[in-house]
């Protein structure tokens, strides 16, 4: 039975490998911060924490094959920073090298690059040159826009539409937007890991939207009768720090319009995903947007 290592494979990108590997016979090491205890791991699955002790990593690696890592922060917060996230990734990739891992999958953001305009795209290029130069084989996976069960985009999106008269669409909404499925993520992601070759691969969907028609197939989906109005961005972020503050979350960030509003999120490459967003929120329609998904809660507290 060969094995795998995922880090946060009880979490979300994370979950959608493991599943797939633990369906084709993999046996599993997942990289959590919060490894359970006793019998609650599913069959085949083994916890270690991560980040873990000085030399706990690289035992934990030993006889591991295929290293997948999703490990990143969305923002930073107090002493998660993305210094200490490409740190970490370093870390890992270094305990990888260590144990003899033979391939590692990275999942990175699409249009990663130094000279990007936000921090999180430039760490994201960073964190790709780490494993360049650490992984002996290597693929980096760029997905654009995540969506699929258990969501935060567009689950948030949902509980919004659902609950205000009024959505602020920030600026004039015309800027592209491509949502990929997370099985599709996961489905590139368990391909390249039976690879050879040192390659990047952008994981896009396949369909792209302008954002505010991106918001409406939400808003139709849901039956939401939410006006939609375009604003100016310091007013559509005003009106994001509001919602935070009433379910103490961080909703929407500067940086993340910015990232929208200079094209990063869409692929130039033909679409590798087949799951259609527009197909997949009818079909959910029904739980999309019934409880509140926060960010703080799944990841920095």
């Amino acid at each position: 039975m060969p094995t795998a290592a995922v880090t946060g494979a009880t979490s979300y990108t994370g979950r959608f490998i493991a599943d797939r590997l633990l369906s084709a016979g993999w046996s599993l090491v997942n990289l959590t911060r919060r490894p359970r205890v006793g019998d609650l791991a599913p069959p085949g699955m083994r916890d270690v924490l991560f980040p873990a002790p000085d030399g706990g990593l690289a035992r934990a690696l030993e006889g591991v094959e295929v290293l997948y890592v999703t490990h990143w922060i969305r923002f930073e917060r107090g002493p998660l920073t993305y210094d200490w996230a490409v740190d970490t990734i370093r870390r890992l990739l270094e305990s990888a090298r260590s144990a003899s891992v033979r391939r590692v999958v990275y999942v990175s953001v699409i249009n990663a690059s130094h000279d990007a305009p936000t921090a999180y795209f430039r760490a994201k290029a960073r964190a790709e040159d780490v494993v360049r130069a650490l992984a002996p084989s290597h693929t980096v996976v760029r997905p654009t826009v995540t969506f699929g069960p258990g969501d935060i985009l567009v689950n948030n999106l949902a509980w919004t539409l659902r609950r205000f008269p009024v959505f602020a669409i920030p600026g004039d909404g015309r800027y592209p937007i491509q949502p990929v499925h997370v099985d599709d993520i996961a489905r590139l992601a368990v391909e390249a890991g039976a690879g050879t070759t040192d390659v990047v691969v952008d994981a896009g969907g396949p369909e792209t939207f302008a954002f505010e028609a991106f918001v409406r197939v939400v808003r139709g989906a849901v039956g939401s009768r939410s006006l939609l109005v375009r604003a100016p961005v310091p007013l559509a972020l005003a009106g994001a720090a509001v919602i935070g503050s009433l379910v103490r979350d961080v909703v929407l960030r500067r940086d993340e319009i910015a990232e929208l509003e200079a094209g990063l999120m869409v692929s130039r490459a033909p679409p590798l995903g087949t799951i259609r967003f527009s197909a997949w929120v009818r079909e959910h329609a029904d739980e999309l947007g019934r409880r509140w998904s926060n960010e703080l809660d799944r990841h920095y507290r």
